[in-house]
């Protein structure tokens, strides 16, 4: 019995101490503890994506004027990288103002939005004026570009415009109505559309010859139809 009353209480021994953590192999990082980690999102909590520029209400408008944007063609190339494809697209614009000014561009960006703004933004810089009568064309004109081959013909009022849709966006941002086209050759999109433009910009009113030619210009009326005779 003495024996038994000098065995130690176990519930008054202490604590054993807490296992010092395992040594890291050589060549790696020791792992942290997840309490001690900071917030998530990387450094300073933001994210690695970048917001995309504002674009103004009034971005797409020109001095006032009321412009004309149509879409010709949309190509997609694709890109083969390690990690996937990555894809870029590309769209034909025209703008006009239907009063004789038009003009295009090519807009390329990774997003077909993104492309077709920026190129109606490209085309309004570079619109150019042809020269038109009234609602046609002033003369018959052959226009090449590459391998696309643009007839164009005057044409009388009411007959509308006879064009594929290509050289019919052309022809509508520049405020044409009435006329005869013909497409020989490519049916490639962008050289059918340099090639109308080209038709376009070769055209020459008969007042802008005679000026050329430093002769006076003098205006011939439109002969009058004959009155009828009563019987």
């Amino acid at each position: 019995m003495a024996e038994n009353e000098n065995i130690p209480d176990a519930s008054a021994a202490p604590a054993p101490a807490a296992a010092p953590a395992a040594a890291a192999p050589a060549g790696q990082r020791p792992q942290r503890d997840s309490r001690d980690r900071g917030p998530r999102g990387g450094r300073g909590g933001g994210g690695r994506g970048r917001k995309p520029a504002d674009v103004g209400e009034n971005a797409f408008e020109n001095g006032g004027e009321e412009l004309t944007e149509k879409v010709v063609f949309i190509n997609r190339s694709s890109k083969v990288v390690k990690g996937g494809r990555r894809f870029k697209f590309s769209a034909l614009v025209v703008v006009g103002d239907k009063k004789g000014k038009v003009g295009l561009a090519l807009g390329k960006a990774a997003e077909v939005a993104d492309a077709i703004r920026r190129g109606g933004e490209l085309a309004r810089t570079k619109m150019v004026s042809v020269s038109l009568k009234g609602v046609t064309i002033p003369h018959e004109v052959y226009s090449t570009y590459g391998g696309a081959k643009i007839l164009l013909r005057p044409a009388s009022p009411g007959t509308g415009i006879i064009a594929g849709k290509t050289v019919r966006a052309v022809l509508e941002s520049a405020g044409v109505k009435d006329i005869l086209t013909k497409s020989l050759g490519s049916k490639n999109a962008a050289n059918v559309v340099k090639a109308t433009l080209n038709g376009l910009l070769s055209l020459r009113t008969r007042e802008q010859i005679y000026q050329s030619r430093g002769l006076p210009f003098k205006k011939v009326e439109t002969p009058k139809a004959p009155e009828a005779v009563a019987a």
